[in-house]
């Protein structure tokens, strides 16, 4: 196999490692396992799937689907759409999953293209054609954390809110309306479908796990599950919610701290996975002689291709020891 590293190799190697850094290090360092969120995800099916009542999620999808023309409605009905639609609307945009799919797919053959004219090097068009058919699902994915993210910060202010309103005599339904009418998209939005999933005849347990199903999250699982327990079991929701609105804060506070302590490993991998394209680059102006044995001989190319690989490995096994799960 003879590769030949030109600059526009080079340069493309350049941009899968800081695309790899982007992605694979500047992430959030304390999260939620996935075994969880499975779980969580799993169980909500369950309790779906035993009731005789549509959820309001399904209902507003349909209602969707008959605002598309005839061919629109039979793409976003092909298997795997719906949950793409649902990836998508948590990230908060309005895009149809099939044009994802498609500027996914464009992206895909545009990159590979590109990379072969320029290059003749089949295994990178191949890696530029996989990062390009990626990217805009990862690019939904990090808006949809941000989003996520944003919910969580949002959601003690929102526990303040409805605290205060059961203490005013308001009904619990009418405080989510509170925090609706009150505080800015996502929570705002989400307690909005909330509440009028609640005057849709749901009652306040299927509502509740409704939410938890647009966005799932530990942190939301525990509101929730205050007020449920609270339903069955009876006590005051008022100063139970006061509790687990200083729990929250507690996670954050908790969360900033674990942020600045893992600052040092990911301005690590930064360094480790950039310093060897400046070598190349400081010998490049230095001393040219020394490519030449690199870049022209099999032997040196192997080394270069194993690297590269090493390097992306590296990324995400520093991105594994970084993220710490709960």
């Amino acid at each position: 196999m003879d590769i030949q590293l030109g600059p526009v190799t080079f340069f493309l190697m350049v941009g899968i490692a800081v695309f790899l850094l982007s992605f694979g290090i500047t992430v959030p360092v304390f999260g939620e396992s996935r075994s969880t969120r499975k779980r969580l995800q799993k169980r909500l099916q369950e309790i779906q799937q035993s009731s005789d009542r549509p959820p309001i999620s399904n209902l507003l999808r349909e209602k969707y689907l008959k605002r598309l023309g005839r061919f629109e409605r039979a793409l976003e009905q092909l298997p795997g759409m719906e949950r793409i639609a649902r990836f998508i609307e948590q990230a908060g945009h309005t895009i149809l999953a099939y044009k994802l799919v498609l500027i996914a797919l464009l992206l895909c053959i545009a990159a590979a293209i590109a990379v072969w004219v320029f290059s003749k090097t089949w295994p990178l068009a191949l890696v530029a054609g996989l990062l390009g058919l990626a990217l805009p699902f990862l690019r939904v994915n990090r808006d949809r954390q941000k989003r996520m993210d944003r919910f969580d910060e949002q959601l003690p202010e929102a526990i303040d809110i409805i605290k205060r309103a059961l203490q005013a005599g308001h009904p619990f339904s009418e405080s989510l309306h509170i925090v609706a009418d009150g505080l800015e998209a996502p929570i705002g939005k989400e307690f909005g479908i909330t509440f009028a999933d609640l005057n849709y005849g749901n009652d306040l347990r299927r509502a509740m796990l409704g939410l938890l199903e647009r966005v799932p999250s530990i942190t939301l699982m525990a509101f929730v599950t205050s007020v449920l327990v609270q339903k069955e079991t009876g006590g005051n929701l008022a100063e139970i919610l006061d509790k687990i609105s200083k729990v929250i804060r507690g996670r954050f506070r908790f969360q900033r701290k674990i942020k600045t302590l893992s600052a040092e490993g990911r301005l690590s991998a930064w360094i480790l996975t950039l310093v060897p394209f400046g070598l190349f680059v400081l010998i490049y102006f230095t001393t040219p002689g020394y490519l030449p044995i690199l870049v022209e001989s099999p032997e040196g190319r192997q080394l270069v291709i194993a690297a590269c690989v090493a390097m992306t490995l590296g990324i995400f096994w520093i991105r594994r020891i970084l993220k710490i799960e709960v």
